[in-house]
């Protein structure tokens, strides 16, 4: 029997965390003497008030909803990708060389041409890691930590001496065509009827980040393969008894998981930037980490937790701007919902379990 019903796990426990992640960040504020609850309100105005905030928060929420999938993935697989920094960055890479070398038509073509190819080169550069732990016994962790450093040491010398455009001190590729211009939410909000904010840098890739959603949730929970990969996740033994490839379902995970977070190109680099430049990640790929622990690894889940980091990032952003509050306040009240939700996740399930084992004694 379960100790705790399946909703307290997937709705309570994460709530709790955020709300003590939210209590201690006020503490910290009332420290550097800010009021907290003008600080909230400036967040929620700024990240919810307006088209523009929406704008921004949804275009990092689409940041987020690639990598916290790409983790996920890999989650159900019993693997912790940690390197989905690098495989955003060299899927990063894989999207420019498609947009600059191949004369696109049309943008449809151009975005669907990118993400194959960014999902390529980030599948490839999981590929790696995933082979030396299926052949050689290599721990994933150290792995995929490792190749980050050298996926921003790699792009750094492809951006210096190979892309950069003649006579450009700018270690970044040239500017994309116009037909590879993917549509913003303005634009496609127009015709309809809706005014968006033209400022704003949410693009086409949202409905791409929400398509995949839907593709992990069928891949994960109505194929065969799914169920091999989760079978593996929860008992490496028994999958073996029933005759699944572990070497198999640890590159195939791996691969998966590469090419979702390779796949956060299209947005940051095609959608917003429109080429490639130097530190374009910022770091997105370690915020899919907290996304996929506070979603439960569910895509649903990571759909509201990359919302939630969405506005943490613009709404600190604007707290930023129009307070004495350092923009590393934001990074702060990130780490605290990450060490919550994730290091510090026994810490509110352990007296949960025991509260609820309680209510059932005291009922029987």
């Amino acid at each position: 029997m379960e100790k705790m019903p399946k909703w307290a796990d997937v709705v309570l426990i994460p709530l709790i965390s955020l709300l003590l992640a939210a209590a201690i960040s006020a503490l910290v504020i009332l420290a550097i003497g800010e009021d907290p609850v003008a600080a909230v309100k400036l967040m929620v105005d700024g990240a919810l008030g307006s088209t523009y905030g929406w704008g921004y928060t949804l275009y990092y929420a689409t940041n987020f909803l690639f990598t916290g999938l790409a983790v996920s993935v890999a989650f159900h697989a019993r693997m912790f990708n940690i390197g989905g920094e690098g495989q955003a960055m060299l899927g990063g890479l894989g999207a420019a060389l498609v947009c600059l070398y191949i004369p696109w038509p049309h943008w449809s073509m151009a975005l669907a041409g990118g993400a194959i190819g960014a999902a390529i080169f980030g599948a490839a550069w999981a590929a790696i890691p995933a082979y030396l732990q299926a052949r050689r016994g290599s721990h994933i962790v150290i792995t995929t930590i490792m190749f980050n450093f050298i996926a921003a040491a790699v792009l750094n010398y492809v951006l210096v001496n190979l892309l950069r455009p003649a006579g450009s001190m700018d270690p970044a590729t040239a500017r994309f065509s116009d037909t590879v211009h993917l549509p913003t939410l303005h634009e496609l909000l127009a015709p309809l009827g809706i005014e968006f904010s033209k400022a704003a840098p949410a693009n086409v890739s949202f409905l791409v980040a929400l398509a995949a959603c839907v593709f992990v949730w069928l891949l994960i929970w109505r194929t065969k393969l799914g169920y091999e990969i989760r079978a593996y996740g929860k008992s490496e033994q028994g999958a073996l008894y029933a005759g699944i490839s572990p070497f198999k379902i640890t590159m195939i995970a791996m691969l998966l998981s590469g090419a979702l977070a390779g796949m956060m190109a299209t947005n940051n680099v095609m959608g917003e930037a429109e080429r490639l430049v130097l530190n374009s990640t910022e770091g997105a790929g370690f915020i899919g980490i907290a996304v996929a622990l506070m979603g439960r690894s569910h895509p649903f889940g990571v759909f509201l937790a990359a919302i939630l980091f969405g506005f943490l990032y613009q709404g600190g952003a604007e707290l930023a701007l129009w307070t004495k509050i350092p923009r590393e306040m934001i990074v702060v009240i990130q780490a605290l919902v990450i060490l919550f939700t994730g290091a510090l996740d026994n810490m509110v399930r352990m007296p949960l379990e025991k509260i609820f084992i309680a209510f059932r004694k005291g009922k029987a």
